[in-house]
């Protein structure tokens, strides 16, 4: 046994009207499996369904929101989030979470990743003089940065002491989600986040996962790219990171970060160590490539093999 390989529709969901086409794309580069994600909007839900009724491919897990709310005809995952102060945005999120709990279901996914929400700031966002600083010195190593680390301690500091009533409303809609998840047979994949102020923590992952019942429908969702940006800032180490949260994880979104920053890259093309994240897999993990829709069919193509020998060499062809 061992882990799925999956494509994410993130990278050609957007030049697709029909999701049938989409879907056989996709087949036609060798991919048997897919993660239906946040950019399928309605139109394409039937030529999906089709799809999947044939037996084009099988859907592996989906992105919440999926399908896209009514209206809604770009990629926008945090169009509602948990974590809102408004009342209503929340119960939007729920409304639409659950859809897509149940749209995973009718595919026959068994997986759902998620985005938790984030901390708001009304006037002045700490994350922004760290953004400002990062953004003046590009590439640069600031793990000896003194000026560099009293500006992220403070920031972090900031961002920690306003958590909690983000964090409560979060924690309050997935005790809301997670009963329906768990009727529908689909487990919630929570993602780690490539924004400072998106919830939950790095930190927090380690502590929170353990807090779940051990048979809840819930787990980490670990993205390469969104760690490798954190490690940049100093905000975490990524194989740490992995150690602590691997074990509750469910799957991973694979993609690699250039030099210049920019993620959603060709696997092997940029500045990860795939071959280090390649030791945290276990058979019943799914890997999906998580890819820039400017990436070419030769650069899918590539990634799916170098993904593929690593899966060859951890787990035997």
């Amino acid at each position: 046994m061992k882990p799925i390989l999956a494509l994410s529709t993130c990278w050609c969901s957007g030049r697709h009207q029909d999701g049938y086409e989409m879907l056989q794309e996709i087949a036609g580069l060798g991919f048997e499996w897919v993660e239906l994600s946040h950019g399928i909007r309605i139109t394409l839900v039937p030529g999906v369904m089709r799809a999947v009724e044939e037996g084009v491919v099988k859907v592996a897990s989906c992105h919440n929101f999926c399908p896209l709310p009514t209206g809604i005809q770009h990629a926008a995952p945090n169009l509602y989030m948990p974590t809102a102060t408004d009342r209503r945005e929340r119960e939007q999120w729920l409304r639409h979470s659950k859809r897509s709990v149940d749209f995973a279901h009718q595919v026959g996914a068994t997986r759902l990743v998620m985005h938790l929400g984030c901390v708001e700031f009304f006037w002045f966002n700490p994350v922004r003089k760290v953004e400002r600083y990062l953004e003046a010195r590009p590439g640069a190593d600031l793990s000896n940065d003194s000026a560099y680390q009293q500006i992220l301690a403070r920031a972090l500091e900031k961002v920690r002491a306003r958590k909690t009533v983000y964090w409560e409303n979060m924690r309050a809609g997935l005790a809301e989600l997670l009963p329906y998840a768990a009727q529908k047979g689909v487990k919630l994949g929570l993602e780690n986040r490539e924004k400072f102020e998106e919830l939950p923590l790095d930190a927090d992952f380690a502590e929170f996962l353990p807090g779940f019942p051990p048979d809840a429908p819930v787990g980490y969702w670990h993205d390469t790219g969104h760690a490798h940006i954190k490690e940049s800032m100093g905000l975490l180490q990524h194989r740490q990171h992995l150690a602590q949260n691997a074990p509750r994880a469910l799957g991973f979104h694979l993609h690699d970060v250039s030099a210049e920053g920019h993620d959603h890259q060709p696997v092997g093309s940029g500045k990860i160590d795939f071959n280090m994240v390649s030791e945290f897999w276990r058979p019943e993990h799914e890997l999906v490539l998580e890819f820039s829709p400017r990436l070419t069919v030769e650069d899918v193509l590539t990634s799916k093999q170098r993904v593929e020998a690593l899966i060859a060499q951890r787990f035997g062809a």
